[in-house]
């Protein structure tokens, strides 16, 4: 775990000047841990969240998703493996260094480099076969073969600079030296786990930030969030505790923005493991020496014994989409054969029967409690799901910095986690979460159940380099129902809605990658 020191920075260029409507403090209570300031380090939503007030992208999504247009200012396909990006003039780092075509490459070369990164960013860049730098201000970019989700990925990249960066160590971003961007926001100083303090970039290429200072801190009690918001501690919070909504709904001096969620909750499964896993016994506490999640008939009865109906409405008390897949009813990819279906316990128990548990088994779930709504309430009511099914299920949640750091050593037996994308393309969690985890070619980056299967990687490679938007979806229909459908690889539960709570004077742009960002916050007008 690497620790944020306190640190304030030395800013040049600060206006002289600066008039009481532009001198105002956003105050926002976020429930998310940062992990890292290093924008490479974890690619995790509110660690990019974080990072995106920080550092620029060559292409932003829109609140909806859509792509546009960022520090590059358009881009083509010049062949089918080659493509061309012109770049944004003028653009400069906080501390005054020029932004160029070079800067990029540097940061390609970069992202393999990170040390113990526990979710690489190389997801995003391992189709890049080579980077030509034309001009300051021209990029053209070859990939291994067709790729049309390129611009996809670059907007998920956090850009640095080659002068300001070399050598940058994850401590140096974490202690405030190195955290220098092209970003709306500059750091001033941050605590791990406690808060951070953000003041305005006043040479921002982009629209001038209404807010000369962020008062960034971190609440991930959900309660004492929205306490803080009623009793006007703060301005503004992410991650509404759903059993809050109706009650901030009614509130006079609070408002809500709400929008759709690309984020999924799912139970992953110890795969990497075909004799003992540690956290399944019989009832009578003696180790099993095969693997029982190894087999799919218990991996199906698993999920046969959860009530997602039950889950959206009592849980997240209707904050929430039931679902069996990656992407949510009318996307891009949806599966119609992987509807999200009713608890079945009778065909949970006679799965457990013909796998040779007819009597069932013990097995320990871990989750987090402080990283997603409800994530300790989610991971208790799967826990009696499961035991009515006849799985005897103790539960096992701890704060999401712990949590995460031992599901990515694939410490667990079953766990609960959850992927969230930018666009609504299901490839985004398709080669993350379930393709072979492989390093080098930049998949299965959150893959912790290290589940594998061959034809799935090999349909999802095919589906990646498909320039045919049909043909593509229906290859990636094909692979959802080999890895969920067929292989119970992971089981879905939810996509989550996304609700922010605010002071009536503020309103808010809401985003579907639930990322929560000062520059998306304005007065009302």
């Amino acid at each position: 775990m690497h620790h944020w020191t306190l640190r304030a920075l030395a800013f040049a260029a600060m206006a002289t000047s600066i008039t009481p409507a532009q001198a105002q403090t956003l105050r926002m209570g976020v429930g998310a841990q940062v992990t890292s300031v290093d924008p490479h380090y974890h690619n995790l939503a509110p660690n990019n969240a974080f990072a995106a007030m920080l550092f620029g992208r060559l292409l932003e999504t829109d609140g909806a998703g859509n792509l546009g247009p960022s520090l590059a200012l358009s881009w083509s396909p010049i062949e089918s493996d080659l493509w061309e990006f012109k770049l944004r003039p003028g653009v400069t780092f906080h501390n005054g260094a020029p932004f160029t075509a070079d800067d990029f490459a540097f940061t390609v070369e970069r992202i393999p480099t990170v040390a113990n990164s526990p979710g690489s960013f190389r997801t995003y860049t391992n189709a890049i076969k080579s980077v030509e730098v034309v001009d300051p201000l021209t990029l053209r970019i070859r990939t291994n073969g067709p790729y049309p989700l390129l611009p996809a990925d670059l907007a998920q990249i956090p850009l640095l600079s080659r002068a300001i960066h070399t050598g940058a160590t994850t401590d140096r971003f974490n202690s405030g030296e190195l955290a220098i961007g092209t970003g709306p926001f500059r750091l001033v100083m941050a605590r791990h786990g406690e808060r951070a303090e953000l003041a305005r970039n006043d040479s921002f290429w982009g629209p001038r930030p209404h807010w000369a200072k962020v008062d960034y801190r971190i609440i991930t009690s959900a309660p004492a969030r929205a306490t803080a918001l009623l009793a006007g501690d703060v301005d503004f919070i992410d991650q509404v505790p759903t059993a809050d909504v109706e009650k901030l709904r009614a509130a006079p001096n609070v408002k809500l923005s709400e929008t759709a969620s690309l984020r999924f909750m799912y139970i992953a499964f110890d795969h990497s493991r075909a004799e003992r896993t540690p956290f399944v016994t019989t009832l009578d506490g003696k180790p099993i020496d095969k693997n029982p999640l190894a087999d799919v008939r218990v991996r199906r009865a698993l999920a046969h014994a959860i009530d997602r109906d039950a889950m959206v409405s009592r849980v997240m008390e209707g904050v929430a989409i039931p679902i069996n897949q990656v992407v949510p009813p009318g996307t891009y990819g949806y599966t119609p054969e992987l509807a999200a279906p009713k608890a079945d316990l009778p065909a949970a128990r006679r799965l457990l029967a013909e796998a040779g548990f007819p009597q069932g088994f013990a097995i320990t779930l871990h989750g987090s409690n402080d990283r997603y709504p409800n994530d300790g309430k989610i991971s208790q009511a799967i826990g009696q799901m499961w035991t009515r099914a006849g799985i005897r299920t103790a539960v096992e949640v701890a704060p999401f910095a712990t949590f995460v750091q031992r599901a990515s050593r694939q410490d667990f037996s079953a766990f609960l986690v959850s992927w969230g994308s930018a666009t609504g393309d299901p490839t985004s969690a398709l080669r993350s979460v379930l393709a072979s985890y492989d390093p080098p070619r930049g998949l299965g980056s959150v893959n912790r159940g290290r589940y594998s299967n061959p034809e799935f990687d090999t349909g999802l490679i095919a589906a990646m380099q498909e320039l045919d938007n049909p043909r593509r979806e229906k290859m990636m229909q094909a692979i959802t129902q080999l890895a969920i459908g067929q292989d119970a690889a992971i089981v879905p539960l939810h996509m989550q809605k996304n609700v922010w709570g605010m002071r009536p004077g503020l309103r808010h742009d809401g985003r579907v990658d639930e990322a929560t960002r000062a520059q998306d916050v304005a007065p009302a007008q």
